[in-house]
Order: C-alpha cells, then sequence, then structure tokens
C-alpha cells in the first residue's frame, strides 16, 4: 500500500498539471483572438461643395497652398505642374514637363515644389515661381508623393511608404501599410494630415486613412458617389479617382479624379 499511495499521487499531480496547462492554452487562444486586427472603420463623408476642374488633367498629384491648388498631371506629353484658382478651375501658372517624362505625384516643402516621374526615376525641384532649380534619381517607380512638414513622403504603387530627407533624398525610413487581410497593395497619391496618411487606391475609388506610427488602416471610405455627382460614367483608366487635397483652416479635403470635370470638398466623419 504504501508503494501505490505515492504512485495514485503522482497521476493525481499529472492530471491536474494537465488540467490546468489546456486551461492556460484556452486563456492565449482567447488572447490572441482579443489581439487580432480589426478591419478598417468606414469613414463617411459629407459633400460640402463643389468646384470646376480641368478636364484635360490626368491627377496624379494634389496639394493646396495660400488658397490654391497645385497639381501634378500625368501622360506623356501631357504631364505638367500647375497652379490653378479653387474657385474658378482657371490655370493662372504652368511648367509643361519635356514629353519623354510621365509626371507623378507632388508635394511642397521648405519653399521647394518636389515633382516625381512615373519611369523615368526623376524627381525635378522647382522654386515657387515654378523655376526649374534641380533634380533627383530615384530608384523606384514615383507615385503619390506628400510632406509632414519634416520628410518628403512617397510610395511606389505597392504597399511600402518611404520617408525621404528632402536636401538629399535618401531614404531615411520605410513603413510597410496593412489592414486586417495583411499588406495593402496599390497605394497611389497621399496626402499627410495629423499624424495620418490618406491615400488613393489605384483602380479603385476608395480613400484609405493609414497611421503613419504602425501602418495600419485603421479607416476606409468608398467614393464611387463622387462619379455620379460629376457626371461621369462607371470608373475606368482614364477617370479613377486621384487626387487628395487638405485645408488644415477648414478642416476639409478637396478631391478630384484623372480627367474629372468637378473638384469636391468633403469632410469626413
Amino acid at each position: 500500500m504504501k508503494r501505490i499511495l505515492p504512485f495514485l499521487v503522482l497521476i493525481a499531480l499529472t492530471v491536474t498539471a494537465c488540467i490546468s496547462c489546456n486551461d492556460d492554452k484556452d486563456k492565449t487562444a482567447d488572447t490572441d483572438n482579443s489581439a487580432a486586427i480589426k478591419p478598417p472603420a468606414v469613414m463617411d463623408y459629407n459633400v460640402l461643395k463643389t468646384y470646376p476642374h480641368d478636364p484635360s488633367s490626368f491627377t496624379e498629384g494634389l496639394f493646396l497652398l495660400n488658397g490654391f491648388l497645385y497639381e501634378g498631371t500625368g501622360e506623356n506629353g501631357k504631364s505638367r505642374l500647375l497652379k490653378a484658382e479653387l474657385e474658378t478651375g482657371k490655370i493662372i501658372q504652368k511648367v509643361d514637363l519635356d514629353k519623354t517624362y510621365f509626371g507623378e505625384g507632388i508635394s511642397m516643402i521648405n519653399n521647394k515644389i518636389y515633382q516625381a516621374t512615373w519611369q523615368e526615376h526623376k524627381v525635378f525641384v522647382y522654386d515657387m515661381n515654378f523655376k526649374k532649380i534641380g533634380e533627383f534619381e530615384w530608384p523606384y517607380e514615383g507615385w503619390g508623393m506628400t510632406t509632414d512638414g519634416k520628410s518628403l513622403i512617397m510610395d511606389t504603387g505597392g504597399s511600402n511608404i518611404y520617408f525621404i530627407n528632402p536636401e538629399t533624398f535618401k531614404i531615411e525610413r520605410t513603413l510597410g501599410v496593412s489592414d486586417n487581410n495583411g499588406y495593402v497593395d496599390s497605394i497611389n497619391e497621399l496626402e499627410y494630415v495629423d499624424g495620418y496618411l490618406y491615400a488613393n487606391i489605384w483602380q479603385t475609388e476608395y480613400i484609405i486613412k493609414i497611421n503613419i506610427q504602425t501602418g495600419l488602416v485603421e479607416a476606409k471610405a468608398d467614393m464611387i458617389d463622387l462619379h455620379r455627382k460629376a457626371n461621369l460614367t462607371a470608373p475606368s483608366a482614364d477617370h479613377f479617382l486621384n487626387g487628395i487635397a487638405y485645408d488644415s483652416a477648414k478642416k476639409s479635403f478637396y478631391i478630384t479624379g484623372k480627367n474629372w470635370p468637378t473638384m469636391f470638398e468633403v469632410r469626413f466623419n
């Protein structure tokens, strides 16, 4: 009997340990489920006002400065950098790119305007009077561009965002963008606002809101209704949504698309 008792005690301890082990596994599983990445929130919006927009502009980049819209356009032989009146859409200043270049995103920092090119690996630099004052080599395709006031921020049509020194054009930080389904591809035009990037997704009518610290897409807006309001047919390669500018005074956004006749002022909820 003395020999059997220790054996029974050992069995009891083992069973108890296994139950405790299973309990721990269940707790871990619960913890993992609670830590799962949530889908982006739905980002609703209201249209505040509409403005005319030059329908010949294949919009690739957009920003607002001192009440004027600055726009970079694409397509070989049609690419340009321009400045337009917001209320009328009238172009008051422009510079045409050589027909060998396909213009892409634009941004302004330190009183210099930067304009990317698509596959030519060039970024052009202008003063505020549109005089070209320099250029940089860029190893990737050029797509969207914006700034947080310290760095230029670019993407290349994939899922990575690059933070770049504007004086040397060296990459200082790379941020991967993802949501609950994994990495998010086809990021295009960009606009920086208060710690977030608002981005068009190429060949869609979506705008996503990206946390620049984590790279997570926290919200997503379906802008398809703007097509109908602009009297456009279904989305196509010539008319996809593209172009986001922010008005910090009014807390509103100006949104348009490739060859759209209309610019929309919207506020996200």
